[in-house]
């Protein structure tokens, strides 16, 4: 058989918990149109897949044609790409198993690929990022929850139901705070967004210290971070408490994993040194002795949407293609 319609653009799609970014990218991984919603706008995930159907129709239509595409890749917090479903996730609007890659599928008539935003954003480091050349390392995403994914001799370990990464939620403190999954003492309840701010309340309540930090409209990672820029002594307290917590997590992933480097992840990763520096110093006081100043703890150098949607166009290309348009 002879090939004469070589398809050669995919759609990306990354769904985080605040919004959805959706891209054309080609195969060569240059990312031809990109547009993004409010994922909140849609607290039905009906509406949600109907409201993204519509919007990635728009986008390819108007940038060559629906017959160019491929396939989908797509990418979410707590997804499985053994089931193609969103499974339990504490962080979006929509709760129990949503099949949403059979969802997508039934809509754009297009085969879709979709796995845990860990995951494919490791994809993405590795074709594009930090990883580029590596084949033993972990990503780390830290947001609003902490996922994580590790490449070993090249290959992405996803595990046997597709669950493999939830770094997030292993236990750090037992009998600690009570983290969004419902158990207590998750690693995401201390180094996630809401942890950091509980730790910044919890210092601040321990302390009569003056802290930049109860004059803040809105306390967030980034405004802790904005702190501890102007020499704030509390805040940076907050980032070292918090890297200490993330150092011993990663020190107990890289024991069992043994990773050539860590590459860190997603909003929280970009307070740099104030978390960089207690996070390394933290590592090196726990991991295994042999490991001590051998494994490289790095910050992703690509900006976060386009690293997810370059990761998802990566899982697109895997897929076996189908098509109801051929």
């Amino acid at each position: 058989m002879i090939g004469r319609n070589i398809k050669s653009k995919v759609v990306g799609v990354d769904i985080s918990n605040e919004r959805t970014t959706y891209a054309i990218v080609d195969i060569r991984g240059n990312i031809l149109a990109e547009d993004s919603f409010a994922t909140t706008d849609y607290l039905d995930v009906n509406n949600f897949v109907a409201a993204l159907s519509e919007k990635i129709l728009t986008l390819v239509e108007a940038n060559g044609g629906y017959e160019k595409i491929r396939s989908i890749g797509l990418s979410s917090p707590s997804a499985s790409s053994v089931s193609g479903c969103i499974e339990n996730a504490a962080n979006l609007p929509w709760k129990g198993v949503i099949p949403m890659a059979a969802m997508l599928r039934d809509r754009l008539g297009l085969a879709v690929a979709l796995s845990n935003d860990a995951h494919v954003s490791a994809l993405g480091e590795y074709a594009f990022g930090s990883a580029h050349g590596m084949s033993n390392f972990i990503i780390v995403s830290l947001g609003v929850g902490i996922g994580s994914c590790f490449f070993s001799a090249g290959a992405e370990h996803r595990g046997h139901f597709g669950y493999a990464g939830e770094f997030g939620h292993t236990c750090i403190a037992e009998g600690g705070r009570l983290c969004g999954c419902g158990h207590t003492g998750c690693l995401e309840a201390y180094v996630g967004a809401a942890g950091i701010i509980r730790t910044a309340k919890e210092l601040m309540d321990e302390s009569d210290k003056p802290t930049l930090m109860r004059d803040l409209e809105k306390l967030s990672p980034r405004t802790i971070k904005e702190c501890c820029d102007q020499g704030d002594e509390i805040a940076i307290e907050v980032y070292r408490r918090t890297g200490y917590m993330l150092g011993i997590g990663l020190a107990n992933y890289a024991s069992i994993v043994d990773p050539e480097a860590i590459i860190l992840t997603g909003g929280i990763s970009h307070a740099d040194h104030w978390l960089l520096e207690p996070v390394s110093e933290s590592f090196e006081d726990h991991v295994f002795g042999n490991m001590k100043g051998k494994v490289n703890i790095l910050l992703s150098k690509l900006d976060d949407r386009e690293r997810d949607v370059l990761g998802a166009s990566a899982l697109a290309w895997s897929v076996p293609e189908y098509s109801l348009f051929k």
